[in-house]
């Protein structure tokens, strides 16, 4: 009697752990992202964020880089303040046009721009980057990216994904990315990315922590390591995150 009781037990559970897991065979790479974007912006903010982000950088030499970033998207609005030794430079882009500030002054010394790379190149590069970073796995929507329409499953670090693989029109990106979901609530927690996969270059980030803002559930800590000897390289820390209205 007790066997059966068990048994009664048991086949529900197993039935279960069984639709789940056909349920995810049959995602595709569009369906899991739209899964993992109705987790981490749920009504869509992502698009219209104004406000400003805090962030502290530690590398493996044990330097800090303190980052300010105001964005206002739909104005096509970016500005990055950072301190750097002694000096505070400002790398703004509005709506396509570059400003450039050392310590509040728009006269900058040739040796400051070469020392402290205080160029409109430098400008946009951080710009596509922390847009890209902070704004995923929203940003995956963005024209010329390429979703692998296999949904893969990996153990990573003793954990099981469902595993996005992403690539990019060659005016976009040369990089191959993988982005890994919690398979329960399609919470994104690490992904990687590789320059020539067949070397095992690249990194991998781990992600841990979140940080609400309008609605919108931000990674706060992204730890940053290579691929090829998981040799740790850095961290970035979202201290504190406002949006405006």
């Amino acid at each position: 009697m007790k066997s059966i009781q068990i048994l009664k037990w048991f086949l529900p559970v197993l039935f279960f752990n069984v639709l789940l897991s056909n349920a995810q065979e049959e995602l595709t790479g569009t369906q899991l992202l739209e899964k993992a974007i109705t987790y981490h912006d749920p009504n869509g903010n992502w698009k219209s964020f104004k406000g400003k982000m805090a962030i502290i950088m530690t590398t493996l030499d044990g330097d800090t880089r303190r980052t300010l970033l105001e964005l206002d998207l739909p104005s096509s609005y970016y500005k990055s303040t950072v301190r750097k030794g002694n000096h505070t430079v400002e790398y703004i882009i509005d709506r396509g046009e570059c400003k450039l500030l050392l310590n509040n002054n728009a006269v900058i010394a040739d040796r400051y721009r070469d020392s402290l790379q205080i160029t409109c190149e430098r400008a946009k590069k951080m710009k596509d980057y922390y847009t890209y970073l902070y704004g995923l796995p929203m940003k995956l929507k963005d024209p010329g990216t390429i979703l692998d329409p296999k949904v893969g499953k990996k153990s990573f670090k003793g954990k099981e994904y469902l595993v996005l693989k992403v690539k990019y029109d060659e005016k976009v990106g040369s990089d191959t990315w993988y982005f890994y979901f919690d398979p329960t609530n399609y919470k994104m927690e690490v992904y990687q990315f590789y320059h020539d996969e067949s070397k095992n270059d690249g990194e991998y980030i781990l992600l841990s922590e979140e940080i609400s803002v309008n609605d919108i559930k931000i990674p706060k800590v992204r730890a940053w390591y290579y691929n090829k000897d998981d040799k740790y390289l850095g961290t970035d820390d979202l201290v504190k995150a406002n949006a405006f209205k």
